[in-house]
């Protein structure tokens, strides 16, 4: 039993140590197309989202998702009915702290590609279909 969890807990380590190299080639890739970050890895509850930019004047939040060059399904793909409900928990916990709503908003994911810990690709998605059409119009 004392095996089983510490090869779990070696598995686990090593992925949380890949999913922080695909966020930071995540934010890196944002950076350079001038996205200005404001946070990371901002929580409410149990509930996180990876990076929160501005492009331009519009606020985003990004989520990052890592996986290996074999995985069978893409990083995009991967984000599921659950995954998707505690993103917008998250992100609506994050408008509904600020002092003044943005006036557009939007979910952005980057799938990161990685053979064994090396950074393959990167790829962004712009405006995913996480809120409706008025969610990030002030409505």
């Amino acid at each position: 039993m004392f095996l089983s969890w510490l090869k779990r807990s070696k598995t686990e380590s090593k992925r949380a140590v890949i999913g922080r190299l695909g966020e930071k080639e995540g934010e890196r890739l944002l950076k350079a197309k001038g996205y200005r970050v404001i946070a990371r890895n901002w929580r409410a509850g149990k509930d996180e989202i990876d990076l929160v930019c501005y492009d331009g004047e519009a606020l985003v939040f990004v989520e990052t998702r890592t996986r290996s060059r074999s995985a069978l399904v893409g990083g995009f793909d991967s984000i599921d009915k659950r995954k998707r409900e505690a993103l917008k928990r998250v992100c609506r916990a994050y408008v509904a702290k600020l002092k003044q709503r943005p006036a557009t908003y939007r979910l952005d994911v980057v799938e990161v590609e990685h053979e064994q810990g090396e950074i393959l690709a990167a790829r962004h998605f712009e405006n995913t279909m996480l809120f409706s059409k008025s969610a990030g119009r002030g409505n």
